[in-house]
């Protein structure tokens, strides 16, 4: 939404002066101001001056259920009038801890023993990463240390998630990544794939690269590889044919341990209850967070398996107490949101829901492969993308990456629908509960907001 021409209001002067916006140009956002969100319902909200928007990335991957969800709202006035807020320190504990720790082990397609509850997908992996030195040291084990994460893969923005995440905007003037992280080749077939090369052959050549990586690096220091099932922020990038199948082998010749990050997969996006589940992977352990409360409620929360736990467990009684965790591990609001968010995906058959409505959804996200700015069109579920391009034929990128893909993201908003532009990649993962007939209305616009943008493209140079 633009905002050059009018003058900002008073609510976005008082922004302004107030927040530091995450992600966002602070020089720019001075000028343009912010846009106000006020409400929502369903698939949409709505801003300050009474628009309506389709929001089509559930905030930031988080709204599973929607926006103003009755039964999560009321789940959560139960709690905070029962008990607003307790802890886990010392061995203390609550019903709601209990039970979604117990939800998240009957789920999860792998056998995990215990629950760590944090609060942001950023918390759970750091947490992985401290939990799995912390293993290593009990076994005896301390130069395995290393991890292994992938380029564009994205993982959070504390130091050492920042680290892990495979993009430079998270590196740039933050003096990461730590040197201890290593990044193995991002599996883009479209865009790394070699002449005459199948998906099948791209995912023995990636796994090749990964196993080249540990000898260079040692396997004795290689203590974990981290992947996301669908690499979401670093631009939907759905793992080719065989890939994790090439992977897992290479992972348990050399003894590392295989973190799964579900913070955007879980809970139903791809069709199955979890990533791990749809493209085979191998989880050692596993982070989860987002729609594990619907993103009503900060929670984030690690499983790991026995052999992890039985480490871990042994390890602490070295000391006093395990020395990690949060004050908000395993919230009462948080973790009783997120049993009713468990209860309402079973009851209603969310992920049933997501089968249905996902051959629509990626037929009309392919829909735009033919548009000479479509680069690619991509996705699985109720998760997608459209990468445009200058030369989509070469897998070419502009010379202003961004520029491009910041302009479709605006075209859209002027017509109604929210989408997320990271770079040149147009992020589109809308609440699983939405209908057929709201995704002819989220894709309604893409066609004119495409042809739009490319004239724009054209016009100021970024396309010869």
């Amino acid at each position: 939404m633009a905002h050059d021409a009018a003058p900002l209001s008073n609510a976005q002067t008082r922004d302004i002066e107030a927040l530091l916006h995450p992600y966002t140009n602070a020089v720019t956002h001075r000028r343009v101001g912010p846009h106000l969100i006020e409400s929502g319902e369903g698939v949409y909200v709505y801003d300050d001056k009474g628009r309506k928007f389709i929001e089509g990335l559930a905030g930031l991957w988080c709204c599973g259920l929607g926006f103003g969800d009755a039964e999560l709202i009321e789940a959560a006035r139960e709690q905070l009038a029962k008990l607003p807020y307790y802890h886990l320190f010392g061995g203390r504990t609550h019903e709601p801890a209990i039970e979604l720790a117990e939800k998240i082990k009957e789920l999860y397609p792998i056998p995990m023993a215990r629950v760590f509850f944090a609060n942001s997908g950023s918390e759970a992996n750091d947490t992985q990463i401290k939990l799995i030195w912390y293993m290593m040291n009990a076994l005896g084990k301390p130069a395995k240390k290393k991890i292994i994460s992938r380029h564009r893969g994205y993982h959070g923005v504390t130091l050492v998630t920042a680290s892990l995440t495979g993009l430079a905007l998270n590196h740039g003037s933050f003096d990461l990544p730590f040197d201890y992280v290593k990044h193995t080749t991002c599996p883009h077939f479209w865009r790394a794939g070699e002449a005459g090369e199948t998906e099948t052959e791209f995912s023995a050549r990636m796994a090749r690269d990964l196993e080249d990586l540990i000898l260079a690096e040692g396997p004795d220091t290689v203590a974990a590889f981290i992947a996301e099932p669908v690499m979401g922020a670093g631009g939907v990038i759905v793992p080719p044919e065989g890939y994790f199948a090439a992977i897992n082998p290479v992972l348990a010749k050399y003894d590392v341990l295989f973190i799964a990050d579900e913070v955007i997969c879980g809970f139903g996006r791809t069709g199955n209850w979890f990533g791990t589940e749809t493209f085979g992977m191998a989880a050692t352990s596993v982070s989860m967070a987002k729609q594990i409360t619907g993103g009503y409620v900060p929670l984030s929360a690690v499983a790991m398996n026995a052999e992890m736990v039985e480490a871990i467990e042994a390890e602490s009684n070295r000391y006093p107490a395990l020395g990690h965790g949060y004050t908000y591990s395993g919230h009462p609001l948080g973790c009783a949101v997120g049993v009713k968010a468990i209860e309402i995906y079973q009851r209603r058959d969310i992920v049933g829901h997501v089968r249905k409505v996902a051959p629509l959804f990626q037929a009309r996200i392919r829909s735009f492969a033919d548009h000479p700015l479509v680069g690619e069109a991509r996705g699985v579920g109720l998760m997608g993308a459209l990468e445009v391009s200058p030369d989509p034929a070469n897998a070419a990128t502009f010379a202003e990456p961004g520029k491009v893909g910041g302009k479709l993201a605006a075209e859209l908003l002027e017509h109604g629908v929210i989408m997320r532009a990271m770079g040149d990649v147009l992020g589109i993962c809308p609440p699983m509960i939405i209908t057929e007939d709201e995704i002819e209305e989220l894709f309604a616009p893409m066609e004119k907001c495409l042809d739009a943008t490319y004239h724009w493209a054209k016009a100021e140079g970024h396309l010869r």
